[in-house]
Order: C-alpha cells, then sequence, then structure tokens
C-alpha cells in the first residue's frame, strides 16, 4: 500500500519549533566552546558568534596548568561514585518499602512525611548544625550524606515498585525468599533502566554541587572541581575592564570563564550516551505491566 506523506502547514510549523528550541538549547554550547577557542583580541571585539576566531587552546591551558584542577577531579570523581552508590542503595531500599503499602506498617505515614520534606525543610543553618554536631563536617560525608536520598527521585522510584509484576514476587516466595531476597535477587536485576535513571540525577547532581561543598569543606585539598573553578575565574579578576590576569597572561574573563565551563561539563555529557537507553525506558515507568 502507498502511503503519500503530505507537507502541511502544521508540520512545518512543528518542524520549525522543534529545529528551533534544538538551536537555543544547543547555542550556549557552541558559543562558549567558540568563545574559549578564539584569540582574545578578537573576544573582546565580540566578533565570535558560531566559530572560533584564531584558533587556539590557551584557555584550556591556562585552566589545566592549575594544580589544583587534578586534585579537584579526582575528588569530585570519588564524591560523585561513593555518593551516586550510596543514594541508589538508601533510595531503592526506601522506594521499595514505601511501594509495599498493605504490608508496611503506618506506610500513610512514611509517605506523608516524605512529602513533606518536598515543601518544607529546616534550612540552611539547622542542616549545617547537623552536619557538625554529627561529626562529618570538613569529610567527605558532609558532601554525600545531606543529599543522600531526594524525596522526587524516591517517589519516581517508588511508583516503579509499585508497578512492578506480583507474579515475580509471589514467584519468589513460594522458593522461601523474604522480601529482602525477592528484592536482590528478583526485582533489582530486573531494575536497570530505573536504577540508570534515578543514578544519572544524583551524579549529575553531585557532579554540580557547589553549595553543600562550600559550606562543609574547609581544607582545599577536599574541595570538588565546582569550587575550584569558581576560585580560578575569581582569582586576579578586574571588573573594570572585564579582564582576567593570570600569571604572564592577560586574558578575556570570558574566555576563561567559558573554558572553565566546558571542562566541568565535558566529562558528564560525555557519560550521558552510554546510558541514554537506560535513561528513555527508566522514565517511562508506566511501561511494567502485571
Amino acid at each position: 500500500m502507498h502511503h503519500s506523506s503530505k507537507v502541511t502547514i502544521g508540520l512545518i510549523l512543528r518542524t520549525f519549533f522543534m529545529a528551533l528550541i534544538v538551536f537555543l538549547t544547543l547555542y550556549p554550547f557552541i558559543y562558549m566552546i567558540a568563545v574559549s577557542l578564539s584569540e582574545s583580541i578578537y573576544v573582546m571585539k565580540n566578533e565570535i558568534w558560531f566559530y572560533p576566531k584564531g584558533l587556539n587552546f590557551k584557555m584550556y591551558g591556562l585552566v589545566l596548568k592549575d594544580e589544583r584542577i587534578f586534585t579537584s577531579y579526582r575528588n569530585t570523581i570519588v564524591y560523585v561514585i561513593l555518593g551516586t552508590s550510596l543514594s541508589l542503595i538508601l533510595t531503592s531500599l526506601s522506594a521499595y518499602a514505601l511501594s509495599k503499602k498493605d504490608r508496611l506498617v503506618f506506610a500513610s505515614f512514611f509517605n506523608i512525611m516524605m512529602l513533606f520534606t518536598m515543601f518544607f525543610s529546616g534550612g540552611m543553618i539547622p542542616l549545617y548544625l547537623n552536619v557538625r554536631d554529627l561529626g562529618i563536617y570538613d569529610t567527605l560525608w558532609a558532601v554525600i550524606l545531606p543529599p543522600a536520598i531526594s524525596a522526587w527521585n524516591l517517589i519516581i522510584m517508588r511508583t516503579f515498585f509499585s508497578v512492578y509484576p506480583v507474579e515475580i514476587e509471589e514467584s519468589g516466595r513460594l522458593e522461601g525468599l523474604n522480601d529482602f531476597g525477592i528484592f536482590m535477587f528478583l526485582v533489582l536485576p530486573t531494575s536497570g533502566a530505573i536504577m540508570a535513571t534515578i543514578g544519572l540525577f544524583y551524579a549529575v547532581g553531585l557532579w554540580n554541587s557547589f553549595m553543600g561543598p562550600f559550606l562543609y569543606l574547609k581544607s582545599q585539598s577536599k574541595y570538588p572541581l565546582q569550587i575550584v573553578l569558581r576560585e580560578i575565574v575569581l582569582q586576579g579578576s578586574n571588573f573594570n575592564n572585564d579582564v582576567v590576569s593570570v600569571g604572564d597572561e592577560i586574558v578575556r574573563e570570558d574566555s576563561l570563564k567559558y573554558a572553565t565551563i566546558i571542562i566541568s561539563v565535558i566529562p558528564i555529557i560525555a557519560v550521558y550516551p552510554f546510558i541514554q537507553k537506560y535513561f528513555v525506558k527508566g522514565v517511562m515507568i508506566g511501561a511494567i505491566k502485571g
């Protein structure tokens, strides 16, 4: 059967708006890359739009030659790996328990308390006092414990487990497994999509984390990447002429700033294509049918 494709005004408008959204999403990155790879003279003349002029990697060299960069990269990777692992463990265990409303004692109370935290919080000062009184101030635990469980991520994962096929769980119970055994050996191995999705959310949050480490860390040797990059940008800034002096180099502040941004986002962007297929499946939490 031959299907004729018709070009309609609606199709043209949808294509135009989709292309516009893609352009508006990508252009800031294209512009930052172009500026960071251009000679300072062209940047100061505002001649950079889509591609670099006077191609050079001087800005990236200035950022990467700072010895703090590699230390902060290592710290950030440690925080992301440990923090994401801990968050997935705590969130998955909590979500699976909360999804069993018919068997969990005080399930409604726990669900209400979880929702309560989404709208109300103690604030920055009580959280700081908790971190200090727990004895984890200026340690890696101060970075990964406070954001260990996100109520929103917990709700997403709880919804996923609530529609999980009951037949699989009942088959495990017939084999003598308890709830923890069912979760570990049956549910978890078949929940890769939601685990990858929530893991990506936590990993991105930890990678971009700034306020928590800024408040709870005082040792520079423990600073994550975001704090160090901020210090590199602010160090030696001259806000009168918008020029930064880095050693013997006089460079445009925007060039240095955009180079640091690109360095900070490239690793997390590079990871996304490898888990994209799981991410798409994970957000479609209603796709599992009993």
